[in-house]
């Protein structure tokens, strides 16, 4: 297959150069969704028009399925997201305008009200009636809007109170529900974004890989490239989509976000497939399916879609791969109120990729207290549909003191309010979901040493072990080893101190998921797991044997330490409270770049992320808020093909 090259060896996009104009396709009826449809083709498409035909196709899937769902005899069917369809399409307009009526009766109040409001907003400028862009535009006087307390709530609020004071502008403070005026709103919400974006492009996102919260920020952040006019924050949010997708084509195996991540939940943590994360995975890049019903959020971003295109380059990294490959990436943690000598802790996150599997993690320690996720081992599968193909350990602690360094509620009550918010498997023993102070990990490649010291009368005092029930082959060896098979990936899980068997979600209603727990009851207490292709081994048997053979020391006592030879031949040395060193050199956790790959490249503080793949090369330059496409010289050896 050709690639599609930029038109000149170098080409600058700047503010006043960018054209995100909206370009108009004919509808393309599509008789089944693609949720429920066959597995998508993971064949790469190397001619640019094609890529654009395949994409537009799949937003039109999108808008004509939620179009199809509205039954006009019925109005709570045609609700914010099915109105943003209708405009886009041209359709219905005076239903439209009579349903925006009448729901700007009872507006809501926060991010995920906001949002849809200034998509209708905006989409129906010139369609819906006057009474309704009236009813619209009182909406954000007389109802008090929650800014919310996470990052991407931030984000979107901001974003949505700078597009509609730019809407609105030269009003007063009396027609705006914060009382200020257009101008101060407008003041307020660029001096946020553009604050939050410095963090991201220096520091590293807070909530970095998330397996929903992705939308979030790639909804709120095309609005800004699609709607923004002033022509700095139009190009700001341009850059912020291809970064989010950047990073997200690096994390993918096959479309299917895996770990680590700062935000996920009880399900994407062990069915990856199932999250919001696909569908951008499916929009994008065409290979995995999209989750049920689009994901939801997936409506809004499709509503608009059309005004986006994504950079080859970055459809090959999500695409085209020849090589395995790590890539190391600096993020940081929740903003911290308490219990802390800094704002923001650094995560240093780890990537390794293979065609049958990748494995990633990060060293430990608290990023958010209820849904961060630490490391996995997930495999390929054809079709990721139900398949819980993942293997991990961790801590399942409960801690009011932990929420109290990240949320600023009153203590009592909060590990029980906290699952009645939509995280229900917070406070139960047999969760699989957090991360805890007391874990420490190590990652070279395929091979992850987890180590845990856990005070006596921290809730809970055990280890839970992730098996799925996808798992083939399980053996339990006597050499303290366990083995199986996942797809074509061969797992070794060694637990550091002895267990039991149980089973998992005590919390859920559907409490039989055939999975099973590895529960070690021990306060000192850890987890090896080292992971191989099937195709590097003659049988299972060989596998195992290899593992056994291996150089491996345990020691619990005073304080958890391994030291092992990988499968790859490298030595590790590790002890919990220590940096680890990997044949004989100290993990230097200082040196941490940005990005760190063959793909994705920034230096720690330098607002400018260079993102290559074979020939190509695209530069995001916040300094200059430029952006630089390039065709390299071909080097021999460069990871990922260029076909």
């Amino acid at each position: 297959m050709m690639t599609t090259r930029p038109a000149s060896p170098a080409t600058i996009l700047t503010a006043a150069a960018l054209g995100l104009a909206g370009i108009v396709f004919p509808s393309v009826a599509s008789a089944q969704p693609s949720y429920t449809g066959p597995v998508p083709s993971r064949a790469v498409i190397g001619r640019a028009d094609y890529r654009r035909e395949a994409y537009v196709k799949r937003i039109d899937e999108v808008l004509n399925w939620r179009s199809g769902r509205v039954d006009r005899s019925n109005p709570a069917t045609l609700d914010m997201a099915a109105i943003c369809v209708k405009l886009v399409q041209g359709e219905d307009l005076d239903l439209c305008s009579a349903r925006v009526i009448e729901l700007m009766k009872d507006p809501g109040t926060g991010p995920f009200w906001m949002f849809p409001a200034v998509a209708v907003a905006y989409l129906g400028k010139d369609k819906l009636s006057p009474e309704a862009r009236a009813s619209l535009r009182a909406a954000w006087s007389k109802v008090l809007q929650m800014r919310g307390d996470t990052e991407n709530h931030w984000a979107m609020y901001y974003t949505s109170l700078y597009l509609m004071s730019e809407l609105y502008p030269n009003e007063a403070g009396a027609t705006w529900y914060s009382g200020k005026s257009s101008e101060e709103n407008l003041a307020e919400s660029k001096g946020y974004l553009i604050h939050w974006m410095d963090l991201a492009t220096t520091l590293g996102q807070g909530e970095f890989n998330p397996t929903h919260y992705i939308g979030e920020y790639m909804i709120p952040m095309l609005f800004l490239a699609t709607w923004a006019k002033d022509p700095e924050m139009r190009i700001r949010g341009h850059m912020m989509v291809d970064w989010l997708m950047a990073d997200h084509a690096a994390s993918t195996l096959n479309g299917v976000l895996r770990g680590a991540n700062a935000r996920t939940d009880d399900t994407s943590v062990t069915e990856r497939w199932n999250a919001l994360a696909s569908f951008f995975s499916w929009l994008m890049f065409g290979n995995t399916p999209p989750p049920a019903n689009y994901g939801g959020w997936g409506i809004y971003f499709a509503a608009v879609a059309k005004n986006y295109t994504l950079p080859e380059v970055i459809y090959r990294i999500a695409m085209d791969r020849d090589h395995d490959y790590t890539q190391r990436d600096l993020k940081r943690s929740r903003r911290r109120w308490r219990y802390s000598d800094v704002d923001y802790a650094p995560v240093y996150k780890t990537n390794y990729m293979r065609h049958d599997y990748a494995v990633g993690s990060y060293e430990g320690g608290i990023t958010d207290p209820i849904q961060a996720h630490v490391w996995d081992v997930t495999w390929d599968v054809p079709d990721p549909r139900g398949v819980n193909n993942t293997m991990f350990s961790l801590h399942p602690i409960s801690s009011a003191q932990d929420m109290q360094m990240y949320f600023a509620e009153v203590p009592d009550w909060m590990q029980l309010g906290v699952t009645r918010e939509g995280k229900p498997s917070y406070d139960s023993a047999d969760k699989m979901l957090g991360s805890s102070r007391f874990e420490q990990v190590l990652q070279d490649k395929d091979t992850v040493i987890a180590l845990y010291d856990i005070p006596p009368g921290t809730r809970f005092e055990h280890i839970n072990g992730y098996f799925s029930k996808d798992l083939k082959n399980l053996t339990e060896d006597p050499s303290g080893w366990i083995f199986a098979q996942g797809g074509n990936t061969y797992l070794a899980y060694r637990p550091l101190a002895p267990y039991v068997w149980g089973t998992t979600w005590s919390w859920a209603k559907d409490k039989d998921k055939g999975d099973r727990r590895l529960i070690s009851p021990h306060l000192k207490n850890g987890t090896i797991v080292q992971a191989a292709s099937a195709s590097e081994f003659k049988s299972f048997a060989d596998f195992q044997a290899a593992i056994r053979a291996l150089p491996l020391s345990i020691k619990l006592e005073p304080t958890p330490t391994v030291t092992f030879k990988s499968l790859r031949g490298n030595l590790l040395r590790f002890t919990y409270g220590e940096n680890p060193s990997i044949n004989g050199t100290r993990v230097d956790y200082s040196k941490w770049k940005l990005f760190e790959g063959p793909y994705l490249n920034a230096e720690k503080g330098s607002r400018r992320l260079v993102i290559t793949h074979g020939e190509l090369e695209r530069i995001l330059d916040f300094n200059t808020l430029s952006i630089v496409d390039r065709v390299l010289p071909e080097k021999a050896g460069d990871a990922g093909s260029s076909r």
